[in-house]
């Protein structure tokens, strides 16, 4: 089966998961999902969707582009409920979830919209509507999981930067000239342009201001003095 032409194959084969508690409706779900050339796997309740994903991680999973379809009122743990551990574990940047709401259920879909729900879809729902938004979901999930890889890739890097190297590093992106680092760090001019290079070439990098935005987004790593 070829995943939906929107979507890149970086990660492999998107994934829809379906989490209801009526197996009609998960049956009904899946098959629109097949025609549309989408990979669905069916979970009939909240429980356990949790108890699939007790040993997963965020940091780690899902590993290609996915989404939730997940129904707000079923026995045991509800798709609220279920939505709030997936909020706590930190679940939702890459596994966006669309609710599947009856009428009276909308304004506790909205509210959950709010705290970071992708959407919701209100029963009886069109077909073409509910693909398009699973796609909408899907896409933001592969830029989640391209933004983890590209974290990942810059921890990387910084882990093969020597000591003098990162204190190169935190100067250069500071601003500071070669003369005021190699003052600061009680080096030679020469020294720090080759320390310089060496930080350019191993973070793949043609500028402060590239090395500045890349370092940006990682906790404890905003560029510093050393001993600052």
């Amino acid at each position: 089966m070829n995943p939906s032409p929107s979507l890149s194959s970086r990660f492999g084969l998107p994934m829809v998961y379906l989490v209801d508690d009526e197996d009609v409706v998960r049956d009904a779900l899946a098959w629109l999902l097949r025609t549309r050339r989408l990979l669905s796997e069916g979970h009939a309740s909240g429980d356990a969707f949790a108890a699939f994903l007790a040993a997963k991680s965020p940091s780690d999973w899902p590993n290609a582009p996915s989404c939730l379809l997940l129904d707000v009122r079923m026995p045991g743990l509800s798709g609220l409920a279920l939505f709030d551990q997936l909020v706590e574990r930190g679940f939702v940047e890459a596994l966006p979830v669309i609710f599947l709401t009856g009428h009276a259920d909308v304004p506790t879909a909205v509210a959950a919209v709010k705290r970071g729900a992708f959407d919701f879809v209100e029963k009886p729902f069109s077909d073409n509507a509910l693909v398009d938004r699973i796609e909408q979901a899907l896409l933001r999930s592969e830029a989640a999981l391209a933004r983890r890889a590209d974290k990942r890739q810059v921890e990387r890097a910084l882990a093969e930067l020597t000591e003098r190297e990162r204190e190169v590093m935190y100067l250069v992106v500071e601003g500071k000239p070669n003369k005021l680092i190699a003052d600061a760090l009680d080096i030679s001019v020469r020294t720090v342009e080759v320390h310089r290079a060496r930080v350019f070439e191993k973070m793949n990098v043609k500028s402060a201001v590239e090395l500045a935005n890349m370092l940006h987004p990682l906790p404890g790593q905003r560029p510093h003095p050393p001993g600052g």
